[in-house]
């Protein structure tokens, strides 16, 4: 694996910050509304407007659930975020969020053909973002939860998944452990490991490895396998933080409670000794992981290092510390973690079956199908999980997250697998050509040609 300086990185890192900096304003944003039937002449707002628009009101009014059908709730869903902790810049605040949030909506489009709007709140209150959450549930299908600070965001996906109606999903949470699980799949396939036998340091206790361990105990992983690791050192019962942990991080408590039987002590090196894979999702590195530490582990490690921009440990030092799979964040290294994998895909099979929730079960199928993808293509230890524009990927997952949720008795409406496929195709197909008919066409314009 080729060297890259910092410098190189930083470097390479700074031109999409550049581009986006002519090119948000030179757009004035990315995603508009357009209408999506016929306007034949002024004649027809008198259907889609008064007065022939009170017809399908009333019948809605008498079922509700014909708004799914009359109207575009089946493929409206909101992405809400507070801006407490916008990707790697912090509290900026609802306004600074929204091109985060607006770029989340692209993806949605282009990648699910999922019409998503952004929904930046002017308040830090979780009751408050609980209730501005239910007040706009009838307008959408689903509810993506972004870029809200911890401990606050799991109160916030707990509440919001027992009470609402209608699937309510935290990408940093429920996406990032999806995508790391389908990659973990195969990587221990690879190395000729069983889910229930290996040993797992996970490196950070934020929203991302606190969603990743509950997930990979699902797809087997057993919880006395599992040492884990915040800013104070591993957790474990004894800890002299634990009537704080108890109070304010029960999420943390719970793998207090869960994990880490021997009550090992220490730091990430500690918990590193004799695992069979590390999963860090901390701060940036080099350096936050050391290559003698990835040097105590057992053989035929796995190392998956997601921090962005720079993972905890270079990939290179990685693998000359003996690992032999390494994931990271990044494009520009093999076997990327990208959360842009999983939820356009996972909501698509949400919102064609209507279900009222993404159980943790639905997204542990997206990591299977994801896997399966790459296994399909023949995976290595350098792709060990399927690259973005790999299109198939999203028809494929949604038919196995629309599936598990039929099983699970959470869908309102039903279909064959081969209806449901065909349906995903067709909707992602569409939004992808619209795109590009558009640019043909000079609807959106090439900055560089006006």
């Amino acid at each position: 694996m080729k060297k890259v300086t910092v410098e190189e990185l930083l470097a390479k890192a700074e031109q999409p910050s550049k581009d986006a900096m002519r090119l948000h304003p030179f757009y004035r944003g990315k995603i508009e509304v357009i209408p999506k039937c016929r306007i034949r002449d002024f004649n027809d707002f008198a259907i889609w407007y008064t007065p022939g628009v009170a017809a399908p009101c009333r019948e809605i009014q008498a079922d509700i659930e014909k708004a799914y059908e009359m109207t575009n709730k089946w493929n409206f869903v909101a992405v809400v975020s507070d801006g407490s902790r916008v990707l790697g810049l912090g509290d900026i605040g609802p306004e600074a969020g929204l091109p985060v949030m607006e770029g989340k909506a692209l993806l949605y489009k282009y990648l699910g053909g999922v019409d998503a709007f952004p929904m930046c709140l002017n308040t830090n209150d979780p009751e408050e973002i609980i209730q501005a959450v239910k007040w706009i549930q009838p307008t959408f299908g689903g509810i993506n939860l972004e870029d809200i600070s911890h401990p606050k965001c799991f109160h916030i996906l707990d509440t919001l998944r027992e009470e609402m109606e209608i699937p309510v999903w935290h990408d940093d949470q429920q996406g990032t452990a999806c995508v790391t699980v389908a990659g973990l799949l195969n990587a221990v396939k690879i190395v000729g490991k069983k889910m229930e036998d290996i040993k797992v340091a996970l490196i950070g206790a934020g929203a991302a490895n606190i969603a990743i361990s509950r997930l990979i105990v699902t797809a087997g992983v057993m919880p006395e396998n599992i040492i884990a690791v915040d800013s104070k050192g591993i957790l474990h019962r004894d800890r002299e933080d634990k009537d704080l942990l108890k109070t304010k991080y029960k999420e943390k408590w719970h793998l207090c409670e869960t994990t880490n039987p021997k009550r090992i002590k220490g730091d990430i090196k500690e918990a590193m000794e004799g695992a069979d894979v590390v999963i860090s999702a901390s701060k940036p590195g080099p350096g936050v992981i050391k290559k003698e530490w990835v040097e105590g582990m057992a053989e035929d490690a796995i190392v998956f290092s997601e921090a962005n921009p720079i993972p905890e440990i270079w990939p290179w030092e990685a693998k000359e510390g003996g690992a032999r799979i390494v994931a990271t964040g990044r494009s520009d290294f093999p076997n990327q973690v990208n959360n842009s994998l999983g939820f356009p895909g996972i909501f698509r099979g949400a919102l064609d079956i209507r279900a009222t929730k993404i159980t943790d079960e639905m997204c542990i199928e997206a990591a299977k199908e994801l896997a399966k993808v790459a296994e399909d293509k023949g995976i290595n230890e350098d792709y060990i999980i399927p690259n973005m524009d790999q299109w198939e990927v999203f028809p494929r997952e949604a038919v196995a997250v629309g599936s598990k949720g039929i099983e699970q008795g959470v869908a309102r409406v039903k279909g064959s697998v081969e209806e449901r496929f065909k349906r995903a195709e067709e909707i992602i197909k569409k939004a992808r050509e619209e795109v590009q008919y558009m640019m043909k066409q000079s609807f959106i314009i090439d900055p560089d040609e006006k």
